[in-house]
């Protein structure tokens, strides 16, 4: 025979959840806001990302433009926005683990962690 959870305390529970996914929800859309910098070639190239994983920007040093080598600085584009999306990536997994805390890892339907 299972025992019976009091109506009160699965009420405050499923007001807990609630309350965090709501939470979760409102710390996410502030993430997407935010953005990351990174850089490359010693600072030659920075990229600029949203926390939606979007470019906002690219600048590069003039010196780094060489019509005869193209795949360099295509390379250090690469690297910089891929070091922004790693960046904003991290922070939004380090963000949203602390809004979880102890739920983390406790696999329930709909709360996404």
């Amino acid at each position: 025979m299972k025992a019976r959870v009091p109506s009160t305390n699965r009420n405050d529970m499923m007001k807990k959840l609630q309350d965090m996914q709501d939470e979760m929800a409102r710390v996410q859309e502030e993430l997407e806001e935010r953005e990351y910098n990174a850089s490359s070639g010693g600072g030659a190239v920075e990229a600029t990302v949203n926390g939606r994983h979007e470019l906002k920007a690219i600048k590069m040093k003039p010196e780094i433009v060489d019509p005869e080598d193209i795949d360099m600085l295509e390379d250090l584009i690469l690297a910089a926005v891929n070091e922004a999306v790693r960046r904003a990536g991290d922070n939004m997994e380090e963000e949203m683990a602390k809004v979880a805390g102890p739920m983390q890892g406790m696999n329930i339907p709909g709360m996404g962690f």
